[in-house]
């Protein structure tokens, strides 16, 4: 049974812009509070391992979400899901804001973990609608647009610091900023209420279901490995350059910018290197890339050998998790929705506890060390697609 959303009620243009905006929305939504993660430490007096600790809580959030997501896709459609959590993303983003304690910065990182798993799954279900009407693969397109968000929002970030605006007042602006998008991309949207509800696993889906879901498994466990390095570029990069690296103040943020750079412009090149080389070659590139750039910046710890070596990270990452996506809402034996819901989460997974194991590695050892780490992620992800049957 092909279950691939096929949306034919909005012109394909359209839908794609939509879908790209909340894709945008949502990057910009995460990349402000990691570009305030080192305020908030320093605000609440964190220890790089009590941080650690703290960002526990974003994962504790999204395993909460895990049986929620997939259902509440398939029971009201993406459309209507993606509207609610990505607003309930940004009042959860004020609310880290106005933390004043441990305890309400746990609970808040913990609602904020929830509202973005939610809205992971929901966009890139719609995304999979978007890419159903194309003829070659668009998915990589739209985490660019995530990851050009994460560059606009670090910019943001960068410029409220330097003029000493707490992270409340910055996150007001940023939740202005994405009712706005919200208001304007919603009318735009697919609405799949009515086909999410047909596309319930049949009872071959269900009888066979260990065997069906080994493929995803693969799938996340891939996604799982590169989305730790990318989470440990997001949270952790700064504080390497300001602790490993020794960089003066104004360069601290240079590794991160370096690396989402790459990252962004990667992904808007990864769907024509997928469609040319293929999935599998595609996902061994990714991970040499990854590992490569870890190496530099760990053995080579300067201002410009660490840049290189996060601008090679950043082009490693940037394609994985979109064709992992893509891979996944293309299943034939369950809604997109499930289907992402399963690899999606365990790759977010990743994504969130990659910080916090970092933070404790680094209070064990050193912050080299933990990066040494990241690194052998990276050549997991060669391993996993080296011994993975992809069928692209």
């Amino acid at each position: 049974m092909d279950t691939v959303l096929k949306p034919i009620t909005i012109h394909k243009t359209v839908l794609r812009i939509a879908v790209g905006a909340m894709f945008f929305m949502a990057g910009l939504s995460f990349a402000s509070w990691a570009s305030r993660i080192a305020t908030v430490q320093q605000k609440l007096g964190l220890s790089d391992a009590a941080l650690g600790a703290v960002l526990f809580a974003l994962p504790i959030g999204l395993m909460l979400s895990l049986p929620f997501s997939g259902w509440i896709i398939t029971e009201v459609g993406s459309k209507r899901v993606l509207l609610t959590a990505i607003m309930g993303y940004g009042v959860a983003l004020l609310g880290l804001g106005l933390a004043q304690n441990t305890l309400q910065l746990v609970l808040c990182l913990a609602c904020y973990g929830f509202a973005g798993n939610t809205v992971n799954i929901s966009v890139n279900t719609q995304a999979v609608a978007a890419e159903g009407l194309y003829d070659k693969p668009i998915m990589a397109t739209f985490h660019g647009l995530w990851s050009l968000a994460g560059f606009t929002g670090a910019g943001i970030g960068t410029f409220m610091i330097g003029r000493k605006i707490d992270p409340f007042h910055h996150f007001i602006v940023i939740i202005c900023l994405l009712l706005i998008g919200v208001i304007i991309a919603s009318r735009y949207l697919y609405d799949d209420h009515e086909t999410a509800k047909n596309t319930a696993p049949s009872t071959l889906a269900l009888r066979d279901r260990l065997r069906l879901m080994i493929p995803l498994l693969t799938l996340g466990s891939i996604a799982f490995c590169s989305m730790i390095c990318e989470g440990a570029m997001f949270d952790w990069s700064v504080i390497y350059f300001k602790k490993v690296i020794l960089s003066p103040i104004a360069l601290q943020g240079l590794g991160f910018t370096a690396f989402m750079a790459t990252m962004a412009s990667g992904r808007f090149v990864a769907d024509f290197f997928s469609h040319r080389f293929r999935l599998k070659r595609t996902l061994q590139v990714s991970g040499c890339l990854t590992t490569t750039g870890l190496l530099v910046a760990v053995i080579f710890p300067h201002v410009y050998t660490a840049m290189a070596g996060f601008m090679l990270v950043g082009a490693g990452v940037s394609s994985v998790v979109p064709m992992v996506y893509s891979a996944a809402g293309k299943s034939k034996t369950m809604s997109p929705g499930v289907a992402l819901a399963a690899v999606s989460t365990i790759g977010f997974v990743g994504f969130l506890v990659g910080p916090p194991v970092i933070g404790f590695i680094a209070g064990l050892a050193t912050l080299r060390a933990s990066f040494l780490f990241v690194g052998l992620m990276g050549a997991m992800v060669i391993f996993l697609s080296t011994r993975a049957k992809l069928d692209r």
